[in-house]
């Protein structure tokens, strides 16, 4: 489904933020995506939506990410961003909900029929209609995954989906992520929702790829995550932290 080969990315030419990056994603895996701040994540997430300027070859479903594919490969590609508030432009939920889909050509009946859906999936019926300005952070955050589901995409990308949200939002959040359909890659910090939610890791660290593997593996890999300015998720570490 995603392929990187050797990919470097770059913000300032001969400066690059990930270096010689290499992996695969097969269809309908979730994949865990972590490392200190500054390690690459969103980058790498930005460069696959082509965002960003790169060498070496990404391709979505074999299809490489050129200027030229955008059109083609954005419609494969779902993204959830960290900040729902640079996702959710228009007045209402519906409304942000409906847009993608109709200027992708979809009928308004078809259209509907998906938000309806989406929303009974996620348990969120009753913020169709509510204004984005009044939602919590908790309901706007899952309105911004029924945003992406509505654009019905082979692959889901999250950045950070757990920052900033209470306890019983987080557990909603984590049990939502578990449900959804298709291809997910996930970026966070938070490890214990990452071991919740993903059956493998990618770790970056210094531009790169540091490790690769089961994401029960991994996380319980202490000096693994400590070289790469990680801790063990809590659930793992001592009543102290240790």
């Amino acid at each position: 489904m995603i392929r990187f080969e050797n990919v470097s990315v770059y913000y300032m030419k001969d400066a690059p933020v990930l270096r010689d990056v290499s992996f695969r994603v097969e269809n309908g895996e979730s994949v865990g995506l972590i490392g200190a701040n500054g390690a690459g994540k969103t980058t790498l997430m930005r460069a696959l939506l082509g965002l960003l300027p790169h060498e070496g070859l990404i391709t979505v479903d074999g299809t490489e990410v050129t200027p030229k594919t955008l059109p083609e490969i954005r419609r494969k590609l779902g993204f959830v961003l960290q900040n729902s508030d640079n996702q959710m432009f228009m007045p209402t939920v519906y409304e942000d909900m409906i847009f993608g889909p109709l200027n992708y050509g979809a009928s308004r009946e078809e259209t509907d029929a998906r938000v309806d859906a989406v929303l009974t999936r996620l348990g969120i019926a009753d913020l169709k209609r509510r204004h984005n300005h009044k939602l919590s952070g908790g309901e706007k955050r899952m309105a911004a995954i029924a945003t992406v589901l509505a654009m019905e995409p082979d692959v889901i990308l999250m950045d950070e989906p757990t920052s900033a949200l209470d306890p019983r939002n987080r557990r909603l959040m984590i049990r939502t992520i578990r449900e959804l359909p298709g291809t997910r890659i996930i970026t966070s910090h938070d490890l214990d929702m990452i071991w919740d939610t993903c059956d493998r890791v990618i770790v970056l660290g210094r531009g790169s790829v540091a490790a690769d593997g089961p994401a029960r593996e991994i996380l319980q890999d202490r000096a693994l995550l400590e070289a790469n300015c990680l801790e063990l998720p809590l659930r793992l570490a001592g009543p102290d932290g240790t």
